[in-house]
């Protein structure tokens, strides 16, 4: 199914200051908007899943020695772990200060951990008091011993809590000792001997158990400060760990409620999961079941450890919880196509099923029925395990598909396209190859690449503002590639996307420095909230072509959410994506616009082989809603100043007033922070609306959505 002739026309404006939009309500797209334009992506990268979706507080939870990455990867697409002290101490100081440990202990975890404790805790107490050794925990893997000389000592690690919504804490601890019987827990504040939370924990016995307690923070305990969470002995002798879990009792199937009410408040349609690069190495059946069941392995795409305590099990919840649709994207690097087939059944087989029983063991009897599956992630990638070539990836994606399909004929296939800026060869031989079991094909446009610090900051974001117009043309190009290649029905699912600009040194010696961290436009930046729009406006015009977007991501990557310091706060893009999400379902019109234009000056290095382009400094969408209102999104990209906007609305009979949804920043790398988690977000109004005409006052860098009511009665 090819895309349908675009339904807009755009004239260039000679007024910098003006421009015009006519809306041709009567005539209509023949499909609606599909409501998987607004999704996103979560990934096993960073603070994305743990300590960002997940409410469990603790680093290091399963108490591993965790490895740290170089930034370096094998041939094969593993990453390199540090193997020096002095740099595997250097990170552990970096990181251990992001979440709250003060300077004065940096030095006593780097010796606890050289001196076998496991990474991110410390001893409490005197280190001749305490002695720790690695043990093993009740199913293999690495479990934590620690031995000391008085009641009170123990192990222990900084952290922020988020005491602004709750003051009420679960804590569990898997555990087993040959002489200890009770534990104690304590939370206590930098500048306080007092704890401002304690519990105890009884029954700890020669066997493996899992014992939890309930606690509460007093009510004088400050909301925004790091606090030590000590787990001790009540008595001299040896415990030996496998885990420590703290979360907030107000967590939602474990989620962190801020994210879950964020998300469902933006109407999130689609999550995808769990890779990204992560899948590559991603074995599923080590994240279901009992989490003391479930090894801790090494991230071997992004360094650190995956404790698969966040499985498939898991992301089903916080798809529920969220109320949004699950996409899974399956391992086609390390991983076989039997493996796959498994999580297919796992998901959606019946109880009677191998796989379906093993679902309704760990207490899920009812399938999940997931429909979307994604196969392998960027496998045309040299850091991707198991990266391939054009031709390996068709026989590859054959046979995933054959044993998927085989668990589940009813779902949807997508295979791994490689980027229309550069990825013809792969996109044209898996066509070729591929044709009669091709339906969707993804596309990761993330575009931008190194740019130097002499470069003007407003050429940076010019650039990104064109790439919108770019993709639209290339996407077009692949649906018709896709159509002639003999793909029954092709479409395009963008399964990743956001800036991805970053900063390099001057182009030339002494060059003065213009651009710098401060003024790069980023994912966080008020620039991700309009190139998002701009890329919407392009797949609904595509469609249905193209039919699905998974932004870059939920949380602390790309953009979407930010958490710090258990704080959750939202990007620009958040905001902007959120209100997009009216149009789902919405039947796309066509408009005429005029509006004044620019030109970019191709300062990415993504953007300078590209032929040269203009763009409008507005873009437009106009759609009719199921309640029979108007929607209209307009971008302003440009950068000369604010733009008057006359709309003359034809074929629609309209309400006397319009309402205005306004996005805007003074400059496009504007963002919010955890100081100011506000600085950037919507702001409501209204316009009148008379004969059919109104104004609308477009603040440059900003992203609007009009609805305009039909008139009662009509």
């Amino acid at each position: 199914m090819a895309a349908t002739p675009p339904i807009r026309e755009v004239r260039e404006s000679k007024d910098p200051a003006r421009g015009t939009l006519e809306v041709h309500a009567s005539r209509t797209s023949p499909g609606v908007i599909p409501r998987e334009i607004t999704g996103k992506f979560c990934e096993h990268l960073g603070t994305n899943i743990y300590n960002g979706m997940d409410a469990q507080v603790l680093r290091n939870p399963t108490l591993a020695d965790c490895p740290f990455w170089t930034g370096q990867m094998s041939p094969d697409g593993i990453t390199k772990f540090h193997s020096d002290d002095a740099k595997i101490a250097e990170e552990l100081r970096h990181q251990a200060t992001r979440f709250g440990w003060p300077e004065a202990e940096l030095e006593g975890l780097v010796q606890a951990r050289g001196d076998g404790l496991a990474a991110f805790w410390t001893r409490e107490g005197p280190r001749e008091a305490i002695t720790v050794s690695p043990d093993v925990g009740p199913c293999g893997g690495r479990a934590q011993r620690v031995q000391v000389k008085a009641a009170g000592q123990g192990v222990a690690q900084w952290a922020y809590l988020p005491l602004h919504r709750t003051r009420t804490f679960e804590v569990e601890v898997l555990v087993r000792s040959p002489d200890v019987k009770l534990l104690s827990i304590l939370l206590v504040a930098a500048d306080s001997k007092a704890p401002a939370a304690k519990a105890r924990i009884e029954g700890v016995s020669t066997k493996w158990q899992k014992l939890a307690a309930r606690f509460d923070v007093d009510a004088a305990a400050t909301a925004d400060a790091a606090y030590r969470f000590v787990l001790a002995a009540d008595a001299a002798g040896q415990i030996v760990v496998g885990h420590v879990f703290l979360r907030p009792a107000d967590h939602v199937a474990g989620a962190d409620p801020d994210v879950v009410r964020f998300l469902k408040d933006s109407k999130l349609p689609i999550l995808r999961w769990p890779g990204g690069n992560f899948v590559s190495t991603y074995h599923w059946e080590d994240a279901v079941g009992p989490a003391e069941a479930r090894p801790t392995r090494p991230n071997l795409a992004w360094g650190g450890v995956e404790t698969n305590l966040f499985g498939t099990d898991e992301f089903m919840a916080f798809c529920h919880a969220v109320g949004c649709e699950p996409m899974i994207c399956i391992n086609a690097g390390d991983g076989t196509p039997e493996e796959a087939a498994r999580w297919v059944e796992y998901c959606n087989g019946p109880v009677g099923s191998p796989m379906g029983a093993r679902r309704a063991a760990n207490g899920h009897p009812a399938p999940y029925n997931v429909r979307h599956w994604e196969v392998g992630n960027e496998l045309w990638g040299r850091w991707q395990c198991g990266w391939t070539t054009p031709a390996g990836y068709v026989d590859r994606f054959t046979a995933f598909s054959k044993a998927m399909l085989a668990a589940d004929p009813k779902i949807k296939l997508y295979a791994c396209g490689a980027p229309v800026l550069w990825g013809k060869d792969w996109n044209d031989t898996l066509i070729a190859g591929a044709a009669p079991l091709l339906g969707s094909t993804t596309d990761h446009p993330l575009i931008g690449g190194g740019v130097s610090s002499d470069t003007d900051p407003m050429d940076v974001y010019r650039d990104f503002m064109v790439i919108p117009e770019v993709l639209e043309r290339k996407w077009a190009d692949l649906a018709q590639d896709m159509a002639k290649g003999g793909v029954k029905e092709p479409h395009l699912a963008v399964t990743e996307l956001q800036l991805f600009a970053h900063l390099a040194g001057p182009s030339k010696p002494d060059a003065p420095v213009r651009l710098t961290r401060e003024n790069l436009v980023t994912p966080g930046t008020q620039a991700e909230a309009l190139y998002d729009v701009l890329l919407y406006h392009a797949v609904v015009r595509l469609a249905p072509f193209a039919e699905m977007v998974t932004h870059s991501a939920t949380v602390n990557h790309g953009g979407g959410l930010r958490k710090e310091r258990e704080r959750v706060y939202a990007n620009p893009c958040h905001y902007a994506q959120a209100a997009f999400a009216a149009f789902a379902g919405a039947r796309s019109v066509a408009l005429t616009l005029e509006t004044p234009m620019e030109k970019p000056p191709r300062v990415l290095g993504d953007m300078k082989n590209q032929p040269e382009a203009a763009f409008g400094a507005v873009d437009a969408l106009a759609a009719l809603a199921a309640d029979g209102s108007l929607l209209i999104s307009l971008v302003h990209r440009g950068t000369a100043g604010g733009i008057r906007l006359s709309v003359t609305l034809d074929g629609f009979s309209a309400a006397e007033r319009a309402e205005v949804r306004t996005l805007a920043a003074d400059v496009p790398w504007a963002a919010n922070s955890l100081k100011a988690p506000e600085a950037v977000k919507p702001v409501d109004s209204t316009v009148a609306v008379r004969g059919g005409r109104c104004e609308i006052e477009l603040k440059p860098f900003s992203v609007v959505r009009v609805r305009i009511p039909a008139a009662q009665g009509k």
